[in-house]
């Protein structure tokens, strides 16, 4: 359904004239506004958790890995404990997940990694991180900033759909690329709640299998819409 009132298309306009970095504050305040609670929706108590849940999370679902991380802990409640634990029964229990083979030898590794080198503790440096059996930058951010309150930019793939969608970056589809982007936009401080916030939306509203709900959406006005067929106006 295309545009339809002068206030609309007025609106729409005022949007697409707006800088990079007056879009990305105001995306900023009214994410905050609509999702204020939003966070990471990994299940963990420990930092050394959250490093597991998140190499699961690759290709599966949070609410997946969060059931299934139950039985892992349960039987391996520490870093030492899963360090020493066979693969094959690691990749047994994560097997649900997908890619368990992989998944499996990667948290094995990284758990030794943590014992053996870091005492069993998460270290908080973000290129000690990338050096981590199984740790992207992905991954990195989401530490740094969920466990250690540091400045951090998640491109999951929420946050790139979202940001080339609404006009903060254009046609950059690589993870890297749309974070170097929005660390020139989005202060250090909000970073890491905004990119949640981007994924509570995404799934809410901005969604990527079905036509977005841009009838409801408080970014309506200030979106550029790129990639929504039909809800562009011409000049």
């Amino acid at each position: 359904m295309g545009i339809k009132t002068k206030e609309e298309q007025a609106q729409l306009r005022l949007g697409k004239a707006m800088t990079q970095e007056e879009r990305a504050g105001e995306a900023i305040r009214r994410l905050r506004e609509a999702y204020p609670e939003a966070g990471c929706t990994l299940d963990y108590d420990e930092a050394w958790k959250l490093l597991v849940s998140v190499r699961l999370a690759a290709q599966c679902t949070d609410a997946r890995v969060n059931i299934v991380v139950e039985d892992l802990f349960a039987k391996y409640p520490g870093v030492q404990a899963l360090a020493e634990a066979d693969v094959t029964d690691i990749e047994r229990i994560v097997k649900p997940c997908g890619l368990g083979h992989s998944k499996a030898r990667d948290i094995s590794a990284c758990m030794k990694i943590l014992w053996e080198e870091y005492g069993g503790k998460v270290p908080d440096d973000f290129a000690a991180l990338l050096k981590l059996p199984g740790v992207g930058r992905k991954s990195a951010n989401l530490i740094m900033g969920d466990v250690f309150g540091k400045p951090a930019i998640v491109t999951d793939t929420h946050c790139i759909r979202l940001s080339n969608r609404i006009g903060l970056v254009h046609d950059l589809k690589d993870p890297k690329k749309v974070e170097m982007a929005l660390w020139k936009l989005i202060p250090p401080e909000e970073g890491s709640d905004f990119c949640h916030r981007l994924v509570y939306h995404g799934r809410d509203i901005c969604t990527a299998r079905t036509k977005p709900f841009c009838d409801r959406c408080c970014l309506a006005d200030i979106c550029e819409r790129n990639g929504v067929e039909g809800e562009k106006i011409s000049e």
